[in-house]
């Protein structure tokens, strides 16, 4: 398997590029979210990679985080989930805002990336549940009205799970604090919140 390649960036046609590793040169499909962070053509550039061996074809993706790349994974582990999909999943939404999606259950918010349809965004929130990594949904904004202090809304986010909070609740609960909450004042106004639900 190909888990990396490092190379000078030849071309890039999105969503496939072009990478010259020592006179070979790759074409890897990267996802919208890394594309628009490549360097000029003739850079050097590095990237994870994924290799899809079908009886038709290679394929090899490519991500410019670990983050990406294991999402991506997750994906294709999903019944009738394929590359291209993910691929479009990745380049409609950060991992970040996936893994929010997934916690609150947000079906409208994939419907939103082309080629997913409601059926398709209710059995990816389905899958997803549970497997993607809460740390990167407290670092998020959280609310409309500001953001929690990041290394706090950790803190409030494993408290509120800690006491028996779904991941939903938690964060359903997170949005109406006020921004810059410390973490005991933050735990103290959400368990308000969630005593009133």
């Amino acid at each position: 398997m190909i888990g990396r390649i490092a190379g000078t960036l030849l071309a890039k046609n999105p969503p496939q590029i072009l990478i010259d590793v020592g006179g070979v040169g790759y074409e890897l499909d990267v996802p919208m979210s890394t594309f628009y962070n490549l360097p000029a053509d003739g850079e050097r550039v590095a990237l994870v990679t994924h290799l899809v061996v079908r009886e038709d074809a290679h394929l090899l993706f490519g991500f410019l985080t670990e983050a990406e790349r294991a999402l991506f994974r997750q994906l294709l582990k999903i019944s009738g989930i394929g590359a291209r999909i993910a691929l479009a999943v990745l380049s409609g939404m950060s991992v970040t805002e996936l893994s929010q999606a997934v916690a609150l259950q947000e079906a409208g918010r994939l419907t939103k990336i082309p080629g997913i349809g409601k059926k398709t965004a209710e059995r990816l929130l389905l899958e997803l549940k549970g497997k993607l990594p809460a740390g990167g949904l407290a670092a998020a904004k959280v609310g409309a009205g500001g953001t929690v202090a990041p290394d706090a809304a950790s803190d409030i986010l494993n408290a509120l799970l800690a006491l028996g909070y779904s991941e939903r609740e938690a964060l359903g609960a997170m949005k109406s604090l006020p921004e810059g909450a410390g973490v005991s004042d933050g735990i103290r106004q959400a368990l308000k919140l969630l005593a009133k639900a």
